[in-house]
């Protein structure tokens, strides 16, 4: 009896966080930098390194690295700008000033916790 109500116990729990992955969460546009991702034959002999730009997108725990998937989107997203996004598997799906993008996640981290002030010296 124990075992089973430990195993369910398990299963609503990481049912619960997989389905808070997937919701809509806010977030914040940290920073974007070009970055290569791939090359194209030009000519015979020649080949041209192609940019894409890679955004780093903030929630409140974690930060996520995304690069464009498509060639379409080459517009540069304004940074500190607030996003509104939801993850599904390696995709992420966002709206920044009313318009919809698609990007790959990358990578993501775990948000760092702000450094304490210094105490002040005793007086």
């Amino acid at each position: 009896m124990r075992k089973i109500f430990l195993m369910l116990a398990v299963a609503t729990l990481s049912a619960g966080m997989a389905a808070a992955k997937e919701g809509t969460m806010q977030g914040t546009i940290v920073s974007e930098n070009s970055v290569p991702c791939g090359s194209e034959a030009k000519g015979k002999k020649q080949t041209l390194e192609l940019m894409c730009q890679e955004y780093v997108i903030r929630t409140d725990q974690t930060e996520y690295h995304v690069r464009q998937q498509k060639e379409e989107h080459k517009a540069l997203l304004p940074v500190n700008a607030p996003v509104e996004l939801t993850l599904h598997k390696d995709k992420m799906k966002f709206t920044v000033n009313g318009k919809s993008y698609e990007m790959l996640v990358v990578s993501e981290s775990a948000v760092t916790a702000p450094a304490a002030a210094p105490a002040a010296p005793p007086q």
